[in-house]
């Protein structure tokens, strides 16, 4: 059974820094592009961040870039996102999967929340 389980989130003011960690198990972890998605309660789904199945390429949303970091770790099964300088539009439910952009892998976990406010 694939298990992805997000944590890390919290509240932060704006300027904060935080850490997500998406705990894989149930498939081959590194044979996949892995990817992080937020979603705001009544809105779609949007795009955070990609990196490939070696850690090598990574791929950022504009509105994250130079402040967020995806990294993986293939031998604990658990991919990263340094999350720095936190905006209040960042406020959301962060999701892990398996895949890129729009095409997922599998089922979605609980997501963790993350919420920026002075």
């Amino acid at each position: 059974e694939v298990q992805l389980v997000e944590s890390g989130g919290g509240m932060v003011q704006p300027g904060g820094s935080l850490r997500l960690s998406c705990a894989a198990s149930g498939f081959t972890f590194s044979s996949y592009e892995l990817s992080w998605v937020r979603q705001a309660p009544g809105k779609g789904p949007e795009w955070v961040s990609g990196i490939s199945n070696s850690g090598r390429s990574t791929a950022y949303a504009d509105s994250v870039k130079g402040r967020f970091t995806i990294s993986r770790d293939n031998a604990k099964n658990t991919m990263y996102l340094q999350m720095n300088n936190l905006k209040p539009e960042d406020t959301n439910v962060y999701y892990c999967n398996a895949g890129s952009r729009t095409a997922y892998y599998f089922s979605w976990g609980q997501g963790t929340q993350v919420t920026v406010s002075s």
